[in-house]
């Protein structure tokens, strides 16, 4: 395989918890823990895992929307952090984001055109009829037409603004695009729609994804490989194929086995895990998913595993040491 188009090692990001009349810093929320993964040119790689476990801290990171406490993420082989803000500037025009909420992200204060047009103006890339010109052709390329730029987002559905917020981001002709659960609001019929339509534009663009997402469904119809998270840091990282035919951290079975199945004959077990999801302000010693495995052993309890890699794929349990 090529070298990676990003590279991502030891990614923390700790956030203070601030008590009392000084505020001073009473412990850490470790929201993201020391994450490790690659992204290829023209792939898409998806990452899950269950509400509070990082995934989106992740991806904010890695444009650098968030300074991280350590680690390095490399685009292209130049390290990202550490960048000044022109420099960053420089790079944002090849990396863009799609956001969750399609009725947060965009401003209520601006018609279509003048959402799509702000980085434009931004970066200086087009002006009058050029930039027009550059709107109208976006509109259409995400199923919208030329009249809708005179509207404002509240005229418009959940899966038409998120339609909008994709234009926005493609304004610019990035090469890597962070889909922060960006089908999560819509309906089961219109989130088909805009997943068929980010396959369609990254074939037709060449375009890189970072896919984040809690419904396995969605992310093994879009991704060539999964990252699972758990409580800040990736368990397991493999091609979907070999995720969903032979998942081998616990945590990652767990998941696997709660997919609903359209047979419903099909017999199926169902692995249901016990207690709750530590808290990132105090994650558990050694293996952080220990409290709650099925085949925990002494050594999970007090020695962090190792994220390896096994033939490719890539998995952090002391199972397979």
């Amino acid at each position: 395989m090529n070298q990676p188009f990003i590279e991502v090692k030891n990614l923390k990001k700790y956030f203070p918890i601030k008590k009392g009349v000084f505020s001073r810093t009473a412990g850490h929320v470790k929201a993201v823990d020391g994450v490790d993964f690659s992204i290829y040119k023209g792939e898409t790689l998806g990452l899950v895992g269950e509400s509070g476990c990082g995934k989106s801290t992740t991806g904010r990171l890695l444009l650098q929307l968030l300074a991280p406490t350590e680690g390095e993420v490399r685009y292209e082989g130049k390290n990202l952090v550490g960048m000044n803000t022109s420099e960053l500037r420089k790079m944002r025009r090849d990396m863009q984001m799609v956001f969750q909420d399609p009725y947060a992200s965009l401003d209520p204060r601006l018609t279509v055109g003048d959402i799509i047009a702000e980085p434009l103006e931004i970066h200086q890339m087009a002006r009058g009829k050029e930039k027009d010109r550059r709107i109208d052709e976006l509109l259409n390329v995400v199923g919208l037409s030329s009249y809708h730029a005179k509207r404002y987002s509240h005229e418009f559905s959940g899966g038409q603004r998120q339609r909008i917020g994709i234009a926005r981001a493609l304004a610019l002709n990035p090469k890597l695009i962070v889909a922060d659960e960006p089908v999560s609001a819509l309906d089961v019929s219109i989130q088909s729609q805009v997943i068929n339509l980010m396959q369609d534009l990254q074939e037709q663009f060449d375009l890189t994804y970072l896919f984040i997402a809690h419904d396995l469904s969605v992310v093994k119809h879009i991704s060539n490989r999964i990252g699972v998270m758990y409580l800040g840091r990736i368990v397991e990282l493999a091609d979907k194929r070999e995720l969903f035919d032979s998942p081998q951290h616990p945590y990652t079975q767990a998941l696997l086995s709660a997919v609903p199945t359209p047979n419903p004959l099909a017999k199926k077990e169902r692995i249901v895990l016990r207690g709750d999801v530590p808290s990132p302000a105090n994650p558990p010693a050694g293996c952080t998913f220990h409290p709650r495995c099925p085949a925990v052993m002494d050594r999970c309890k007090t020695v962090k595993p190792v994220f390896q890699n096994r033939d490719g794929r890539f998995v952090a349990c002391h199972l397979y040491e």
